[in-house]
């Protein structure tokens, strides 16, 4: 490995000055930075790894656009700045220039910067993940002024991306409808991704975007770049395009309303941004995501998840014991390996009957559950299976004992009274506070130190920040509220992972509002969506992939007509969808008939085949849903590249259909294949089984699917789907 950063002679197109050259390298990627002494540090390249020779010789595109590193408001006011602020004495200009120290501590590389008149420094921090060429930047600013000084703006990137035909991929959505993928060139003027949602950030938009540099984005070949900011708050991304030959992206914490006032000697430091560079397309830069989130950022990243039976959407707020036991001998008959008992299972004074009471008494309400959660590990111990339950712990009722004792613990403006939201009385805990950050890491404590047989969390949020105010914060601070939020946030997780290290927990916020890096690290996986139709769960999956891998993205098998929209579509849809995730099962498994059960049980027997392979495969999209061919496909491959397993999903019916024939990818070109179908449902098995194809032929060629199921007459329908596997010879 080179070092990752060394003098050199740049020759610019201008004029030769010497600068030190400051370079990130990871495996197949190479980033250049200019660090000339007494001047803002300059971007010289990202991209493709670069040779030693490349690197003496590198140009300068300086004389095309501004090139700033991390752009400071007030010396040029018409450009976009990256960080804007007031001094303590009213001056809001602010420059920063390179002091010549660039120092080095581990991976990381930090390059220092000074205001020459005021005592502001700033650290540029890039660190690369090698193998899995994604470099992590942020900045660290520090004030060294008598007095505070307020930050009103704190990106913690500005890339220059040249112009050309260059394409932007990024994700929007809704409750029930996350992740919507959308493809757009980019074009003069300023794209503004944002969330000001308060508690969840991937509802509304998604704080990940990729730049596809030669055209409309292609999934397995073609320039790509992919940011992603890896923060649980409020965000901004913009992408000014102004007169120069440059795009210019930010990203960082949304500064509206969340002016910062930085005291003296303080440290503001900004969330990362993970920035991958790929020659192999779109998919190229998600493996990247993928090998990295299950590496450095997700709670065991490296363990197989257990496949279970969520009790939602099978009985809603209708616990009781009888009903739970029931439940989960039906999974663990099916093969399932966990049982998560939803909302619905405590309060006391206020039991928890509806969604408008009882948040935060987490007590067992004895009614339902005459022998407590002690009776619930008993029946999954019987069954031989794992037990997890849901909390909310950031929110309350106003009808609960919690907020009978703390009305001064949520989140409410002053002298206002509070906005309230799901069921007409849910208000959100202010985690800005250290008692409140003591109690949410109380809940989970209690439980774990009661019930230390709990193996698995659900972690919901139900509810955006409505009303601006901290009853905890100075009347001064109340501007730092979004972001003390979540620092109270990631201090209780932190605490609840060091002390239990091996708990599972899901992020669910109103299904997919917490699909974000912020919070990965302390979560082993996230809910989708509330919506688990699987026509609809094909685009939302599909879209959620681009940068989070198929071990985080929980995907179950749910009753019909769906809950969320309704649609009737057959239960081997249903498990072909859900098995190229986290399988899980949400359901009723009583309602269900033999013939379901037994399809059920052979996917979840033919799931634990492939679940290494899904899990920690590599991820090939091979058509997309969103381009209305009809059909949707997608495959995952092991790293020794002799197990594949490979999805293809009808998305509309119609006679006299023409499919295009889904070409493979990532398999050995010189290696043998042999096919095998899962989940098959036709009388005759396809033409193709049991048959051995080159992975030549396989990319080159590919298998002609057919294009309707076969089943006995009577259990026809007009929803197709395959799952192949493909294992070496």
């Amino acid at each position: 490995m080179k070092k990752l950063f060394f003098f050199a002679l740049l020759t610019a197109c201008v004029q030769t000055t010497m600068a030190e050259q400051v370079t990130i390298e990871t495996k197949n990627t190479t980033m250049v930075l200019n660090v000339d002494q007494g001047k803002q540090p300059q971007y010289v390249y990202y991209g493709a790894r670069l040779s030693d020779t490349d690197l003496q010789h590198l140009q300068s595109s300086a004389v095309f656009g501004r090139m700033d590193a991390y752009p400071a408001y007030g010396m040029n006011c018409p450009a976009e700045a990256a960080i804007a602020m007031t001094h303590a004495d009213g001056n809001m200009s602010t420059e920063l220039l390179a002091t010549g120290s660039v120092t080095q501590e581990g991976m990381i590389t930090r390059i220092w910067m000074k205001d020459p008149v005021y005592p502001i420094t700033v650290a540029l921090c890039y660190m690369p993940r090698i193998e899995e060429d994604i470099i992590e930047t942020w900045t660290e600013i520090q004030n060294g002024e008598a007095k505070p000084v307020t930050l009103t703006q704190f990106a913690s990137i500005c890339l220059p991306i040249r112009r050309g035909d260059v394409w932007l991929s990024h994700f929007y959505g809704s409750w029930a409808n996350e992740a919507r993928l959308v493809e757009e060139p980019i074009l003069p003027g300023e794209k503004v991704i944002k969330n000001k949602d308060g508690t969840r950030n991937s509802h509304t938009d998604h704080a990940e975007v990729m730049f596809s540099l030669d055209g409309k984005g292609r999934e397995n070949n073609g320039d790509v770049i992919g940011a992603a900011l890896c923060y649980s708050g409020n965000f901004q991304l913009k992408i000014d395009t102004d007169d120069t030959e440059f795009h210019y992206f930010f990203a960082g914490i949304n500064p509206d309303n969340s002016e910062y006032h930085l005291k003296k000697g303080e440290y503001f430091v900004t969330p990362k941004v993970a920035l991958s560079f790929s020659k192999c397309g779109l998919s190229g830069v998600s493996r990247n995501f993928h090998k990295w989130g299950r590496k450095y950022m997700l709670a065991h990243g490296d363990k197989e998840r257990k496949i279970l039976l969520n009790s939602w959407e099978g009985v809603y707020f209708d616990i009781n014991q009888k009903g739970m036991d029931q439940m989960m001998g039906d999974i663990a008959s099916m093969g399932g390996e966990l049982f998560v008992m939803d909302d619905g299972w405590f309060g006391d004074k206020y039991p928890r009957k509806v969604d408008n009471s009882s948040l935060g008494d987490w007590v067992v309400d004895k009614n339902k559950l005459p022998e407590g959660i002690e009776g619930l590990l008993r029946d999954a111990k019987k069954h031989g299976i794992k037990f997890g339950i849901w909390i909310e712990p950031e929110m309350a009722n106003t009808v609960s004992e919690l907020y009978e004792a703390h009305p001064d613990w949520i989140v409410k403006a002053p002298k206002r009274e509070p906005v309230l939201g799901r069921g007409g009385t849910q208000v959100v805990l202010d985690m800005s506070n250290p008692k409140v950050q003591d109690f949410v890491f109380s809940i989970v404590d209690n439980l774990m130190t009661k019930y230390p047989e709990i193996d698995y969390i659900k972690w919901d949020a139900n509810m955006p920040i409505l009303n601006h105010g901290s009853q905890y914060l100075t009347m001064n601070d109340q501007s730092h509220l979004n972001i003390e939020y979540h620092r109270g946030l990631e201090k209780t997780c932190q605490r609840i992972r060091d002390k239990y290290p091996d708990l599972t927990i899901q992020a669910c916020a109103s299904g997919g509002g917490r699909a974000n890096w912020g919070v990965l690290p302390y979560f082993d996986e996230f809910w989708v969506s509330d919506n688990t139709d699987a026509l609809q769960r094909i685009y939302m999956q599909w879209g959620t992939s681009y940068f989070f891998p198929a071990i985080a993205m929980a995907s179950h098998i749910s009753a019909t007509p769906n809950h969320t929209v309704f649609r009737t579509t057959a239960m081997k849809y249903r498990i072909d969808v859900a098995m190229s995730g986290r399988l899980g099962m949400e359901i009723q498994p009583k309602n269900m008939t033999d013939d379901e059960k037994a399809l059920c049980r052979n996917a979840i027997k033919e799931y634990k085949q492939i679940r290494p392979v899904v899990q920690f495969g590599d991820l090939y999209r091979l058509v997309s849903p969103y381009d209305k061919k009809g059909l949707a496909s997608l495959m995952y491959v092991n790293d020794a590249k002799d197990k594949s397993v490979f999805f293809w999903w009808k998305t509309e019916s119609f006679q006299n259909e023409h499919l295009p024939r889904v070409k493979m990818a990532g398999l050995d070109a010189n290696k043998m294949y042999k096919v095998h179908e899962l989940n098959r449902i036709d009388l005759k098995p396809m033409d193709v089984e049991g048959k051995s194809f080159s992975g030549a032929y396989l990319m080159n060629h590919g298998l002609e699917i057919p294009y309707r199921n076969e089943p006995e007459h009577s259990k026809k329908n007009d929803w197709s789907s395959r799952v192949l596997l493909l294992e070496a010879d």
